[in-house]
């Protein structure tokens, strides 16, 4: 796919709408459902989105090819992210029922949703950078390195956050075991 996505890139930079439009198709769902765990705000996620597109769009020119393109576009929709949380101070909502689920028996399926949502309330308690790292590497699949270069941090900076995420979770997770059982 990054040969792909680099290839829409160069068609972008040279103005073609359609291949932006490829692009943007390509990335909605993922990327929203990033900015959606990043953000917890629904009514902020597709501004954001719109944002790092319209980002996308204007400097397409300048990617380099020094990470992937999806680094680079996930870097992007970061730090427009935090940029947007950074003007707010209002309390945030949070619907569990917005994670997916495979199909269970009705009682293993409550019981991963219980699981889900406890997890997820655990993290939704952590900072916005805390928060990316676990969703950049549990969710995506990106490298310590990856994420470095998307939040533009030295990747001991990652490091730490993540050690201090699971440390966490870890904790909050030991002091609720008996929801577990």
């Amino acid at each position: 796919m990054s040969t792909d996505d680099a290839t829409l890139l160069q068609l972008i930079s040279a103005g073609d709408r359609r291949a932006f439009e490829a692009f943007y198709r390509a990335y909605l769902p993922r990327l929203g459902r990033f900015l959606q765990r990043m953000l917890r705000r629904p009514q902020m996620v597709e501004e954001v989105l719109n944002d790092a597109m319209l980002v996308v769009w204007r400097t397409a020119g300048n990617f380099k090819g020094q990470s992937k393109v999806s680094t680079w576009v996930y870097s992007i929709a970061y730090h427009k992210a935090l940029k947007a949380m950074s003007k707010l101070d209002d309390p945030v909502e949070w619907d569990p029922d917005l994670l997916e689920s495979e199909q269970l028996e009705p009682e293993r399926y409550l019981m991963q949703e219980q699981q889900t949502a406890l997890l997820w309330g655990i993290v939704d308690e952590m900072s916005a950078e805390h928060r990316a790292v676990i969703e950049l590497t549990y969710y995506h699949g990106y490298t310590y390195q990856e994420i470095a270069d998307i939040t533009g941090c030295p990747i001991n900076t990652v490091k730490t956050r993540m050690y201090h995420a699971r440390r966490r979770l870890e904790s909050k997770l030991s002091e609720r075991k008996q929801d577990f059982l």
